[in-house]
């Protein structure tokens, strides 16, 4: 059988880049590893960090669970059809809730060809500290991701003094005492950690539909190269509804575009060496309004 982990957390709490460590530690133990990805929107600029020798399939334009079901299972089906692989990582939208997501694994289709390991949940602790800002539809979210955590990876934990650290914690075990906490920084955990889980068997969901939840993304397209200065400026610009923003940004006097992240105020520039899709994807509850740079 095949063992499955599959990855929770809101929008921007380090999802991608714990697959990103996942995925090098499986290969070192001599193991294959396989994807999932789920993602909101139309475009998955999360999909390009995966290597061209694992196999990989995505969900787009919607969410794993509800009425992307079946979609999922399908896609599943077709990853088992494939070349053999020992680990199937399957990383959610933030926008899922990780218990509805499990309905996809244990379709009838498959159920017997794959172990489920159990829920990580990667959970931004500068989020969790500034959780009462929240509208109440996405802190419920937010929360639900981590009370159904096995393994509950407390990421972020340098933007935080050791007593917010300590705070931190404490309130996360209360809300959830059956997982695993793990302090983390950019997401660095080991793989062991994630052999050692065991799902939990009964869970309870509370949970709204996506289209409830008003999540929406939107794609920009960029025609010609901005000021890094300028961009920046409007990146601060926009409304605390505007969780997540990812992509590759033209930038004057740049051959290339260089990646970049957002989430909860942090910005984060990466220089790229090759031509990549001059797009970002901006993840919110209006970002339809947010305008152009």
């Amino acid at each position: 059988m095949v063992d499955v982990y599959l990855i929770s957390g809101f929008l921007g709490s380090g999802k991608t880049t714990l697959l990103k460590r996942l995925l090098m530690q499986v290969k070192e133990q001599g193991l294959k590893p396989a994807v999932f990805m789920n993602e909101v929107g139309a475009l998955n600029i999360d999909s390009q960090e995966v290597e061209d020798d694992v196999p990989m399939k995505e969900l787009l334009d919607g969410c794993i669970c509800c009425t992307g079901s079946e979609k999922s299972e399908a896609q599943i089906q077709t990853l088992l059809a494939g070349p053999a692989f020992d680990v199937l990582i399957i990383e959610t939208t933030g926008a899922a809730h990780p218990v509805e997501a499990m309905e996809a694994i244990f379709s009838p289709l498959f159920a017997e060809k794959l172990n489920f390991k159990g829920i990580v949940t990667v959970a931004d602790s500068k989020r969790w500290t500034a959780r009462n800002t929240m509208s109440p539809q996405i802190r419920s979210l937010f929360l639900e991701q981590i009370r159904h955590a096995d393994l509950l990876l407390a990421n972020k934990m340098d933007l935080l003094s050791e007593s917010e650290q300590a705070q931190v914690i404490f309130e996360m075990q209360s809300l959830n005492p059956k997982a695993r906490i793990v302090q983390t920084v950019q997401s660095k955990v080991g793989f062991a950690e994630l052999q050692k889980l065991t799902a939990s068997e009964k869970r309870q969901s509370e949970s709204l539909p996506l289209s409830k939840l008003n999540l929406k993304a939107e794609v920009i397209t960029f025609t010609a190269p901005v000021k890094r200065e300028r961009f920046e400026e409007w990146v601060k610009s926009l409304p605390d509804d505007v969780y997540r923003i990812k992509g590759y940004v033209p930038l004057e006097g740049n051959k290339y575009p260089h990646a970049f992240q957002y989430a909860y105020g942090m910005i984060q520039w990466l220089p790229e060496y090759m031509k990549m899709p001059p797009q970002i994807v901006v993840i919110g509850e209006h970002p339809e309004q947010v305008g152009r740079p």
